[in-house]
């Protein structure tokens, strides 16, 4: 398991990130279809998925746009963290295999409600497959922990 870190809103700033990296593989997307139920044959069948314009399984998007809430809940802000809103645009899919890189950019930070908010990227490599932004609520030395 993972190490769970705060970064209080007071030593926050504009341009503060962190990131995590996760192997996207068959356990990870078998996983993931049981835990939401969406067992959409494009990620689970290898011979559907040769018929479709990406000639091969992929991920679900949410499995990989889920970093981001791995980025939020344990390294920016981390402990104490609440997440408010995410956007998510897919830009390009996640194949069986590729390692993706999610990281997450302070671009806005409102202390006086606790709110940051944060750029979101997915990476394969140079490739950026998914983008958004989130708000989150963000733990403060001043009020406690969330």
């Amino acid at each position: 398991m993972a190490e769970v870190v705060s970064v209080f809103i007071e030593d926050m700033e504009i341009g503060t990130s962190a990131s995590v990296t996760k192997q996207i593989g068959e356990a990870e997307v078998i996983a993931f279809s049981e835990v939401s139920g969406d067992v959409n044959p494009l990620h689970l069948d290898e011979v559907y998925a040769a018929t479709t314009r990406f000639k091969t399984r992929i991920a679900h998007g949410m499995l990989g746009a889920s970093l981001f809430s791995t980025v939020i809940g344990t390294k920016l802000p981390g402990r104490g963290a609440i997440y408010l809103n995410q956007s998510a645009r897919f830009r390009a899919p996640v194949r069986l295999g590729d390692t993706l890189v999610a990281t997450c950019t302070v671009r806005a930070i409102d202390r006086a409600k606790r709110r940051v908010t944060l750029a979101c990227e997915a990476r394969v490599e140079d490739t950026v497959v998914i983008d958004g932004e989130a708000l989150v609520l963000a733990p403060s030395r001043a009020e406690g922990a969330a």
